[in-house]
Formats: C-alpha cells, structure tokens, sequence
C-alpha cells in the first residue's frame, strides 16, 4: 500500500502559520523550525518556499500589510469632501488590524519600506489627498506628518521596558520626582492606568485618535488656503 501524501506545502500556508505563531507567541518565537513544527513538517520543507528567516519575517509584514490594504479597499471616496471622514477610517481600520498582530508594528519599522503592499496602500492615501483638493507637495507634507500614524501605530516616548510591570514603572516614577517634576507630574496625573494599551504604554485608542484628529484638522485648514 503506497505511503500516504501529504498536502503539497505552500508558501502562504508558511506565512500564515508564521503569523500566528508570532501573534501567541510573539515575533521572537518565530524560527524556520518552529514554523515547521506547527505545519507538522521538516525545517527544511520550508526553504523550497522562503529562503531564509528574514525572507519569513519579510513575508509576515506583507501578510499582514495585504489584509491592510484589502479591509480598506472598499472605503472609496465619491465626493472631494470625503477625503478627511475616509482618511480617519481607513487609518483606524488600519490601527484594528495591527492590535490584533502587536509584532507587527515594530517588524514594519525594520523590513523594506519599498513593498508593493506599502507602495499601494500609500499611493491610495495621496489619491484620496489630491481628490480633496491637495496639491502634490501638500499631500507630500501631509505624508511626512502622519509618518508611521497612516498605517495605524506610533512610536511611544515614555515606554518601559517589556520586563518591568505597571507597578514597576510607577515606582521608577516615584523615584524621579524630584528630578524630573513635570514628566512625574504628568504621567501621575494621567496614568492610563485603564486604557488597555497594546502597541504602547500610553498608546490607547483615545490617544491615537486624538494625533490623528489634530493632523487631519491641521491639514484640512492648510487645504482651505
């Protein structure tokens, strides 16, 4: 009786696993073995689809960039005066995607920005700039001043440390109060002790739209002039 086949491997079966793998385990579980473990295949199964693990980690990116650019895709503009409401969702639906894959922000920061995921999904933002009126080199301000903002996530000033707890981190504040009274002030006054962050320590979703609305609302008065 002949051997029983497996099914053929794939390349997007290799991402998608190495896409799971990292949203439980985080990115830094993600090896060429451990991706094969979960397939139920030999490591060296996956080199015939991804030649090494930068080209994996690259893959993930576009894995996830690819489910970016098809949840807004529907969001298109029929009137100039859609561009500020669209330009919001799309960001936010952007934003929704990333928190459910909280690697991702930080791998997004180290691969090629040169992608065509990238390449589409911000040539479709300066479409819907230059629909509400920007000219190319507004729209080219505008693209600097979001900066990572336009696909969702931001880098956060006052991180700790991944190690160091909550109550750590309000202890290492405690300890600079004298030094540094403003910033303890500050973060003591608001310490977002509820907002749930996940791709920062004060990167809510409150405080994500609340940049993003003084960006828009600043573009929109520049566009009127």
């Amino acid at each position: 009786m002949a051997a029983e086949q497996r099914p053929r491997l794939s390349r997007a079966q290799i991402l998608a696993a190495a896409v799971a793998r990292a949203d439980r385990e985080g990115v830094g579980a993600v090896t060429m073995r451990s991706v094969a473990t979960d397939l139920g295949v030999e490591a060296m199964s996956l080199y015939h689809h991804v030649a090494n693990k930068a080209e994996l980690l690259d893959g993930m990116v576009e894995v996830v960039l690819d489910t970016i650019n098809d949840a807004v895709e529907p969001l298109a503009a029929v009137s100039p005066t859609d561009w500020k409401p669209l330009l919001r969702k799309r960001i936010l639906t952007a934003r929704q995607i990333l928190l459910r894959h909280p690697w991702a922000p930080a791998l997004i920061g180290t691969r090629s920005p040169m992608t065509l995921s990238v390449i589409a999904y911000f040539d479709a933002i300066i479409g819907l700039l230059r629909l509400g009126g920007f000219s190319y080199d507004l729209a080219h301000h505008a693209m600097h001043t979001l900066g990572s903002r336009a696909l969702g996530f931001t880098q956060e000033l006052f991180q700790p440390p991944s190690e160091q707890s909550e109550q750590e981190a309000a202890a290492t504040l405690v300890s600079m109060a004298d030094r540094f009274p403003n910033i303890v002030g500050m973060m003591s006054n608001d310490p977002h002790t509820d907002s749930g962050a996940i791709l920062g320590w004060c990167d809510d979703q409150s405080e994500f739209e609340f940049g993003l609305d003084l960006i828009l609302d600043g573009l929109d008065r520049l566009r009127s002039t």
